[in-house]
């Protein structure tokens, strides 16, 4: 069986749960906090913010590091029902690339298959 080459995580987290969710995935990952310039193609993991937005601290990351971005995946709270995880549609629309994923708040086993499931496709189409 061949090993894919995932590529790099980088995350965005307030409360804790994107952080959970990212240490279910098992990938190599690093938070926006801790880096200021990425050398490789990733994919983000953020949250959405107050009613619908991208964080700053996301959006800071992104200025610097938006041309490697891949996809983007957003934890959310289904209760604020239209703009639930909409961070990654801002993101996703406004640099061209997939939506991984949308979860709440921590995801659960389903939601780390499928998010897995995406980035496995994503390897398939970079690498033909």
């Amino acid at each position: 069986m061949v090993k894919l080459n995932y590529p790099l995580i980088v995350f965005d987290s307030r409360t804790g749960n994107v952080r959970r969710f990212v240490k279910k995935l098992g990938l190599k990952a690093v938070c926006v906090k801790d880096v200021e310039k990425v050398e490789e193609p990733y994919v983000l993991v953020t949250y959405t913010d107050k009613i619908g937005e991208v964080p700053f601290s996301t959006q800071k990351f992104l200025q610097n590091n938006g041309d490697l971005l891949l996809g983007v995946a957003s934890s959310g709270n289904r209760r604020w029902k239209q703009t639930f995880a909409v961070a990654a549609d801002i993101i996703s629309q406004k640099f061209g690339v997939p939506i991984i994923s949308k979860f709440e708040l921590a995801g659960n086993n389903e939601t780390v298959q499928k998010f897995m499931e995406r980035m496995t496709q994503l390897v398939h189409q970079r690498t033909g």
